[in-house]
């Protein structure tokens, strides 16, 4: 087997293709996507994210549209077991993204990050430096610019000959960068990282790895912010494990696949039409990204 699961099949939840890879297999499709001068645009998915493409048909093409899809979420990991979709394990995107520092240290890649305020951005280069002193940063761009600067952004990163671009910002806005202006920054790696450059930053603190282990980083953050989160995290979490049995059901009532109806097309899913297997797809192959989805349990979109 390739050591980066390029031959392992995508799996399919709730309409959307997911790879079934462990983090050590992800760090490899991305270090070849740079050797090889490929583009890789990555996306992740967690409970809120999947609850939110169920109605938002712009996020899900935005997300299907992405090179490699995974599992950010614990919650999805165990739906994937529940219906018979199992994923190897839960590859956080704050996780890939110290993973993907740590190699770019390493093997000498020029990063780029682009998001976040000013200040947390400045305070995260500062806490890179200390934690990866070898590291070669192309360059770094707060995310508050104003519409119509993209194509500047773009071009800025272009030069800087980056070999992976981070993404400090919520979803849909990243996804739609990665979109529109991905390919025009000539990064081969695109990476939405939500909002790891707040963590790095020390702006705000990850769960207990107890927590994180169990599926319960949501009810962390619920913790710290109670007002903005609490009701949404259990709204979302409640929708997420109504889709969960819901898809259970129709799996156990679908006929096998030598049965009668075997050749009759699958009913029209909500969550959309899946995106095309493969590991390194142009990043621009989004549709336009839709309004700003609820942050995820475990994650900041």
């Amino acid at each position: 087997m390739n050591p980066n699961g390029a031959d392992v099949p995508r799996r399919e939840l709730f309409g959307l293709r997911l790879d079934p890879l462990t983090m050590g297999q992800v760090v490899a499709r991305c270090t070849d996507a740079i050797e090889h001068n490929e583009q890789l645009s990555i996306g992740v998915v967690n409970a809120a994210k999947i609850v939110s493409m169920r109605r938002d048909a712009q996020l899900r093409e935005a997300v299907a549209g992405c090179g490699m899809v995974l599992a950010d979420g614990q919650a999805v990991v165990w739906a994937g077991r529940a219906l018979r979709a199992p994923l190897p394990e839960r590859v956080a995107g704050v996780d890939l993204f110290m993973e993907l520092l740590a190699e770019s240290a390493r093997r000498g890649y020029r990063v780029y990050f682009l998001g976040a305020r000013p200040h947390v951005l400045a305070r995260m280069l500062e806490e890179i430096g200390r934690r990866f002193p070898g590291l070669v940063v192309a360059g770094a761009r707060d995310g508050y610019y104003q519409p119509g600067e993209e194509a500047e952004i773009a071009e800025k990163i272009r030069t800087s000959r980056a070999d992976i671009l981070f993404l400090g910002m919520s979803s849909p806005r990243k996804e739609l960068f990665m979109r529109e202006w991905g390919p025009a920054t000539k990064a081969h790696v695109l990476h939405g990282v939500g909002g790891s450059f707040n963590i790095l930053a020390g702006e705000t603190q990850r769960a207990p790895l107890w927590l994180q282990t169990h599926g319960l980083e949501w009810l962390y953050r619920a913790w710290q912010e109670p007002i903005r989160l609490g009701r949404r995290y259990l709204k979302t979490n409640l929708a997420f494990l109504a889709l969960v049995a819901r898809e259970r059901i129709r799996r156990r009532g679908a006929p096998a696949p030598d049965g009668p109806a075997a050749s009759a097309p699958a009913p029209a899913d909500p969550a959309g039409t899946a995106a095309p297997a493969g590991t390194a797809t142009p990043a621009g192959t989004a549709a336009p990204a839709a309004p700003a989805a609820a942050a995820a349990p475990g994650e900041r979109a």
